[in-house]
């Protein structure tokens, strides 16, 4: 049945879904009828192709048949990794079909898009997408049955007209473990009719498993394009475009506010670079980029709540964490990113609004230092005038201390002389008494009188 099967066993085992978040392009080789054989896995790996797939194979026969096994399944050591299409629409057939690839196989696909008329009326293809039911019991079956826990188990779907009983049988399938979904985008009726590529955006946009878009993809440019415009998997999703501008935002934040922050630069400082040119420039648009910026984040932050609780109500309990290992990292892997982003959005709108009010303290701490300065250097002048003042004052009263001394001087000596003429006068009076006689009691009288006031 298989060719150098001993080898195969032994080799290491992959896990396909590790494709998906391996941070690289994923380039798959599709299941061909006729073409994708052993042979044509091995030429396109050498070119790179990172996961192929088997022809799809009819799962009953490939129970049933020995030779049926051996002609439809051959791999080799290095076929991998490698997923075993199967068409099947019994539970239990697919499970027994699964649980013998799997020492050789790294996964199995079940086959819901074959549109051909055939197998639509064996039950097979196309028409199980009407069977959402019946395609949750046997991805269920799978999980259950095989023992390897990282052993794919993958779909592959055409589109409803409805798109969204394709939504719904996509998230049921997620609910019951399946590892990722391929979509062609296409309907029953459709053959070469354009891709539907905004509808597998759209089921992208709703599911948290990896989905790989299938149809029309010719050439390596093709597949790039496809995966720009539909958003899928098969790349791993690194931060868009609006979270790296938010990131960028916040640690500029964070820079402006350290270095407004630093001791070195005065707020009187700062304010005359708020006063240069081009800044009263910006000011004049500061309070509508002020709320434009905070309408964003707000927004922002509330679509980064919603994709937490999206992805927090999806991550499941440890029963799903059982069924499906990957897509339960796959899960965990988009509530972090989630998380990473309210936090981003949540700094960045609390950091904006630190940043206003710290702009705004230092132009009220600016201008109330500019007050300050101005009324010190208002006291200090006030100082000078009162010192010069009081220095004339000085001079002035020492003028008219100066001034007064003379006169008293003068007034002094004046009253001196008058005093000298008077002692004169009475001396000579006293002269005249004396040549009277000493006989007179009078003239005795009056010398007695101006010895008195002569010695005085």
């Amino acid at each position: 049945m298989i060719s150098d099967a001993i080898e195969t066993t032994q080799c290491q085992r992959k896990d396909p879904v590790d494709l998906f978040h391996s941070g690289n392009f994923v380039k798959i080789c599709a299941p061909m009828v006729r073409y994708s054989k052993l042979a044509f896995r091995t030429l396109v790996r050498k070119y790179d192709c990172d996961l192929c797939y088997t022809p799809m194979i009819i799962a009953a026969d490939f129970v049933r048949s020995v030779k049926a096994r051996d002609s439809e399944f051959t791999t080799s050591k290095g076929d991998r990794p490698l997923i075993v299409q199967f068409a099947a629409n019994e539970a239990q057939v697919l499970s027994d079909a699964a649980r013998i690839v799997c020492p050789f196989a790294d996964g199995i696909d079940l086959n819901c898009g074959c549109p051909q008329r055939w197998a639509m009326a064996e039950g097979y293809g196309a028409c199980l997408i009407n069977k959402p039911e019946l395609v949750q019991d046997m991805v269920r079956h799978v999980r259950n049955q095989v023992e390897n826990p990282r052993f794919s188990v993958s779909i592959k779907i055409r589109i409803h007209d409805d798109l969204k009983r394709t939504v719904d049988l996509c998230r049921k399938a997620e609910a019951t473990g399946v590892s990722w979904i391929t979509v062609h985008g296409r309907n029953v009726e459709e053959r070469h009719q354009p891709v539907h590529y905004d509808a597998i955006k759209i089921i992208k946009q709703n599911l948290s498993i990896p989905i790989v878009a299938n149809g029309d993809v010719k050439t390596l440019k093709d597949a790039e394009n496809i995966h720009h415009m539909t958003g899928t998997d098969g790349k791993n999703s690194k931060m868009t475009f609006q979270w790296t501008a938010v990131a960028t935002f916040l640690y500029t934040e964070i820079g402006v506010i350290l270095l407004l922050c630093v001791p070195f630069i005065s707020p009187l400082r700062w304010q005359k670079i708020f006063m240069i040119p081009l800044w009263n420039k910006i000011a004049n648009y500061w309070n509508k980029a002020f709320l434009t910026i905070i309408v964003l984040l707000i927004v922002l932050f509330l679509d980064a709540i919603r994709e937490v609780k999206k992805y927090s109500t999806a991550q499941g309990t440890e029963k799903a964490a059982n069924i499906n290992p990957n897509a339960y990292d796959h899960i965990q892997m988009k509530l972090f990113r989630s998380q990473r982003n309210l936090y981003i959005s949540g700094f960045s709108l609390f950091l904006w609004l630190v940043l206003r009010r710290t702009v705004t303290l230092i132009t009220q701490l600016a201008k109330e230092l500019g007050i300050q300065v101005a009324m010190e250097i208002q006291v200090a002048n006030t100082n000078e005038a009162a010192r010069k003042y009081m220095e004339e004052n000085e001079k002035l009263q020492q003028a008219l201390n100066e001034k007064g001394k003379c006169e008293n001087e003068l007034a002094l000596e004046e009253h001196n002389k008058k005093l000298r003429k008077e002692t004169e006068k009475l001396k000579a009076e006293l002269k005249k008494t004396s040549n009277a006689g000493p006989g007179d009691l009078h003239s005795r009288v009056l010398q007695n009188w101006l010895r008195s006031s002569l010695d005085c």
